[in-house]
């Protein structure tokens, strides 16, 4: 039985209302990523195992975002109707937000928050006035999305202390990222659930590779393994960011290249001081389990096989 949504989630960005009418189909792929965690990273790696071959792809015709909203909603839809391969849907939701289909299956790509933090702050900075217009447009639904502070320790003074949604109390101007991922962690021991590090995806990718294929019941042998690697490493990708993001130069100063920036770890050290620093371990101890905050820190694993 599917487990129904417990709230509604809509802001500049988000609708979780996108999925009441949208048809699932058993075998669905769904990449429940927090924001700046590696979704593009991971939306790539899922289309070269369902079409065994690594040609890149545009993400927005293959694998679309389908609670954004700024998008159409029937045209988004028709475009997932039309497809005959195994599908990959592209989802922000938390898991109290959107549908959990024991028919469809779950990958929850998590990274340490100061890492996601840095990456947002090259997003949200990177915003041009199009993409403003486009996420505050007449119908944007609640508060406009304001103007993205000028440094980014000004940035992390809200993210850190304030919520967007109610019951949140992190992610301020967007949605919560450590409620996110406690909302699927507390589901992390059902059979169709995978939960992948970001790390560990930097570290050994070939093995992460593998993990994922066996998940998702695609074939993957030793060569299209070594190959996707390849293809999906971050040069590789950044390469082809054009054609993976799609013409984005009116979305993000610096188009595609800014959107696919740096895919590192640990810049914040030389940005949080010691008060954010400690800010940061009051919101993760009021809002993460211990072990799903280990698992995000790189301190514990996971073990599925």
């Amino acid at each position: 039985m599917t487990d129904a949504p417990t709230r509604i989630l809509r802001n500049h960005h988000l609708d979780s209302t996108r999925w009441d009418r949208f048809v699932r189909r058993p075998g669905d792929i769904i990449v429940a990523t927090p924001y700046k965690c590696g979704t593009t990273w991971m939306q790539t790696i899922l289309l070269a195992l369902i079409f065994q071959d690594t040609a890149p792809r545009p993400l927005h015709d293959y694998s679309a975002w389908l609670d954004f909203r700024p998008a159409d909603p029937d045209a988004r839809r028709a475009l997932f109707d039309a497809q005959t391969h195994r599908r990959v849907i592209k989802s922000h939701l938390p898991a109290d937000a959107m549908p959990i289909d024991p028919a469809c299956r779950y990958i929850i790509v998590g990274r340490d928050p100061r890492d996601v933090f840095m990456s947002l702050w090259n997003h949200y900075s990177a915003y041009t006035e199009t993409a403003y217009a486009e996420f505050n447009g007449e119908d944007c639904p609640g508060p406009r999305l304001p103007p993205c502070p000028d440094t980014p320790r000004a940035l992390w003074a809200g993210w850190i202390s304030r919520g967007w949604f109610d019951g949140e109390v992190e992610g301020w101007p967007f949605w919560s990222n450590f409620g996110h991922v406690q909302s699927w962690w507390d589901r992390r021991n059902q059979p169709n659930m995978l939960f992948v590090h970001y790390n560990d995806m930097l570290d050994d990718l070939p093995a992460e590779i593998d993990r994922i294929a066996r998940f998702a019941d695609l074939p993957c042998d030793a060569a299209l393994r070594n190959a996707i690697a390849e293809a999906t490493q971050f040069s590789s990708m950044k390469a082809n960011a054009d054609l993976l993001v799609g013409a984005v130069a009116d979305i993000f100063d610096g188009g595609a290249d800014r959107f696919l920036n740096k895919g590192t770890n640990g810049r914040w050290r030389a940005v949080l001081t010691a008060q954010d620093l400690a800010a940061y371990d009051a919101t993760a101890g009021a809002t993460l389990s211990p072990d799903c905050r280990a698992w995000l820190e790189g301190h514990a694993a996971l073990q599925y096989d």
